[in-house]
């Protein structure tokens, strides 16, 4: 009866290994400090681990769990920390690790940091796989926005922008946004949604943006399309756009978001990267952490 015992203690125990390391996407967007007296920005980091790349651990009968450890950090030219945590993320209880799909599971963090240069440093540690980890840095520069007509950073979305009261991380400007993790759009998403924030626009002054979608190995765009944006009195004016993309081929993409006067000049001009896969299928959106 102790081996009975003792050889179901082992399978309930027993890890289902990940086949790669454990993988962390960063994604950063950039919005205006809305306290004028400080120069800085309003920065959203996005944190994904894609559930894939996590070790199961078995827990009971069809009961897997997953769970990461994710420090960030952002860090000063002089070397000092403008921000550090460490949080652990649980995407959501298997009952059959067989399965190709795993949901990813993210973190947002809202952070005022003033102008300058700093590193951002992701560090990801597979909880039930000792030795596993990844750490990814990259550039992070925050430059107050003048007078004239600018643009936040775009966000890309799994699913558009909803209106919504909700009042949280994942939320701004009133309405709810589901980002899509490192720009991945997978077999099924056939439509790039996005968010930014229009700043200096006069209320009732109507814009004309350009929305331009470019295969990243092409001299021409894939898709191109105006849209005209008036201002809002009294707050920042948010752009809501989409592309269908429907009938564009796999590949690495720029989507450019620009603003051209009565002459035809840029007065302004935001890309961001994104990737389409029509091979295989990705979440609509991601789990929060619990």
């Amino acid at each position: 009866m102790r081996f009975c015992f003792l050889v179901l203690a082992l399978l309930t125990a027993s890890p289902v290994v990940a086949a790669t390391p454990p993988q962390l996407l960063l994604d950063v967007a950039r919005f205006r400090n809305e306290d004028i007296a400080v120069k800085g920005a309003v920065v959203e980091l996005y944190a994904t681990v894609p559930g894939q790349s996590l070790t199961y651990k078995r827990r009971a009968p069809k009961i897997f769990q997953a769970a990461a450890s994710v420090t960030l950090e952002i860090i000063r030219e002089d070397g000092s920390a403008a921000y550090q945590e460490t949080i652990t993320l649980k995407p959501p209880v298997l009952s059959d690790t067989s399965i190709s799909l795993k949901n990813p599971v993210s973190f947002q963090k809202r952070i005022v940091l003033p102008d300058g240069k700093y590193t951002l440093r992701g560090q990801v540690r597979d909880q039930y796989r000792a030795g596993q980890n990844n750490v990814i840095e990259q550039p992070l520069l925050i430059e107050s926005s003048g007078k004239t007509l600018a643009l936040s950073d775009i966000v890309l979305l799994a699913r558009p922008a909803s209106k919504s009261p909700e009042q949280s991380n994942f939320a701004r400007g009133g309405f709810s946004l589901t980002r899509t993790p490192g720009g991945h759009y997978g077999r099924g998403a056939d439509r790039v949604f996005f968010y930014a924030e229009l700043y200096n626009i006069k209320a009732d002054q109507v814009v004309q943006l350009r929305y331009r979608l470019r295969l990243d190995a092409d001299k021409k765009d894939a898709l191109m399309t105006t849209v005209p944006i008036r201002g809002l009195a009294g707050q920042n004016t948010p752009v809501l756009g989409n592309l269908d993309m429907g009938k564009l081929p796999a590949g690495n993409y720029t989507l450019t978001v620009e603003a051209r006067d009565t002459k035809n000049k840029v007065l302004f001009s935001h890309h961001t990267p994104l990737h389409r896969n029509t091979t295989d299928y990705a979440p609509a959106g991601v789990v929060a952490p619990r």
